[in-house]
């Protein structure tokens, strides 16, 4: 290994914070130079001066990046699917246009104010700061509005698009091992293998798992799945420093609060950063509100209904899109129901009983993508070349075409475009606790888990994705959902 190489994968995550501010703060300025262009050459006909804009587009790049870090965009800790970050770009484009228009007002220069008494010392401050260009031809104040909220607006689909490349180029890093952090995961029990499963799952962590320590000795060497037992606890040190392990995963929630605290105690002394699954970490996987009674915490549920407004929103959304896939969509119906009867006999259409929200039934529409002697209630086929696929099914459940018929389900209120899956009864009968969570959402089109790396694995086996969304819904989150969904499809990544 090149120096250079070996000094990128020892300060992988400064280089690439560093890097990402030098990119946003490009893309912010050649987004405000767009939502010049846009406004004063293409809407509005006679142009502004550019000198008006620069400290104006100045002082938008500096609060814009301030409120990136504020929302937690220059963070190493990644949400599922990178959710959160695209919601953070929604929510700092907003703070950061309100900011900015409240600096104008703040920072115009002053001129009518008397220059004496606590006003002259005002005034000098005042001076040094605000934004008058000093020059009589090219006063600040004759800015277009418009000209800001374009902006704004180029700005927010500007960052989005560059943090949507700046994931995938360090997705690709961590693919090649490039930046990946050593790491461990203490305990060998259930929630330990379902950590390993994630990291198998979603390479792009960045997190290189070394193997297990075990809390009993005569297992080093021992296979879990795809890892290794590498010794015991009374190992831990050397384990560490033999494997570079920069963080380890204690996952143990059924041990002692005492064990618990002895390991991290122990991890605190070798300085290695260290992350605890909760005892009821199911529990936390939901919206929980942290309080204290004295010195004791509590966790309990807030208020778990949506807002009227939300549901609104929602709503329309659906009969908006579903409609127009209806009208304007209708030979992306034709051309697959004349193969399909052409192909086998028996109906264009497949009907089958699902289970809706609160546990309501309701019959699902699909194209019929296998041979009708094939049993409505067989499990699923799990690989392309499943004998009962018809040809031309095989190629509508490649690119989810299939589904597009659901969207007669969306307009009559049953499903919705984004949502969790809908089950068959004999599954949502043998549903625990944690899985009736899945009920409280209208089934939808797609969801979390269609365009996650679990795609090809059971719904009913990655819970986590469908909780997540039910917990995090918003008209926002739909709208990135539906985006991601829509790249999927065009991959040819849908189901078999």
């Amino acid at each position: 290994m090149t120096l250079g190489g070996s000094f990128v994968r020892r300060n992988f995550e400064p280089l690439v914070l560093s890097v990402q501010v030098l990119v946003d703060l490009a893309v912010i300025l050649l987004a405000c130079y767009a939502g010049y262009e846009l406004r004063e050459y293409l809407f509005w006909g006679r142009p502004t001066d550019l000198s008006v804009y620069r400290e104006i587009f100045l002082l938008t790049a500096a609060v814009t990046l301030v409120c990136f870090h504020a929302f937690g965009m220059y963070s190493p800790l990644k949400s599922l699917l990178n959710i959160e970050e695209f919601k953070a770009i929604a929510k700092s484009s907003i703070v950061s246009f309100l900011v900015v228009h409240m600096l104008l007002v703040l920072l115009r220069g002053t001129t009518n104010l008397p220059d004496k008494g606590i006003y002259k010392y005002l005034l000098r401050l005042h001076h040094v700061i605000d934004l008058e260009t000093g020059t009589d031809d090219i006063p600040l104040w004759p800015f277009s509005r418009i000209t800001l909220v374009t902006a704004f607006l180029m700005i927010f689909v500007f960052t989005t698009v560059s943090r949507f490349i700046s994931f995938r180029a360090i997705q690709y890093l961590h693919r090649r091992g490039v930046g990946n952090r050593n790491v461990l995961i203490y305990g060998t029990g259930t929630t330990a293998r379902r950590l390993q499963k994630k990291f198998v799952q979603v390479p792009t962590l960045g997190l290189n798992l070394a193997g297990f320590v075990s809390e009993q000795s005569g297992q080093a060497g021992d296979r879990l799945e795809r890892s290794v037992i590498l010794g015991a606890a009374d190992e831990l040190e050397w384990l560490v420093r033999k494997h570079k392990v920069s963080e380890v995963f204690v996952a143990m929630p059924e041990a002692s609060e005492e064990r618990i605290m002895e390991i991290v105690e122990q991890l605190d002394q070798l300085g290695v950063v260290y992350h605890v699954v909760p005892r009821f970490y199911h529990l936390l996987t939901h919206k929980v509100r942290i309080e204290s009674l004295d010195s004791i915490p509590l966790i309990s549920r807030p208020d778990r209904s949506r807002s009227l407004l939300g549901a609104f929103a929602k709503r329309t959304l659906d009969i908006v899109v579903s409609s127009l896939v209806l009208t304007v969509g209708a030979p992306f119906f034709l051309i697959p129901a004349m193969l399909i009867k052409r192909e086998s006999p028996g109906p264009v259409f497949f009907r089958q009983t699902r289970v809706g929200r609160e546990g309501v039934p309701f019959k699902m529409i699909k194209f019929r993508t296998m041979h009708v002697e094939a049993s409505s209630e067989a499990p699923t086929p799990s690989n392309p070349h499943d004998p009962r696929i018809t040809h031309i099914g095989r190629w509508l459940r490649r690119y989810s075409l299939d589904e597009l018929p659901q969207v007669i389900n969306v307009l009559k209120g049953e499903m919705s475009l984004v949502g969790p899956r809908p089950e068959m009864a004999f599954i949502v009968e043998g549903y625990g606790p944690m899985e009736r969570e899945r009920l409280r959402a209208k089934p939808g089109l797609t969801g979390l888990w269609q365009i996650s790396y679990a795609r090809g694995e059971a719904i009913h086996d990655n819970i986590d994705y469908d909780i997540y969304y039910i917990e995090n819904q918003s008209f926002l989150l739909d709208l990135m959902i539906l985006h991601l969904t829509l790249f999927a499809v065009v991959k040819g990544t849908g189901a078999y």
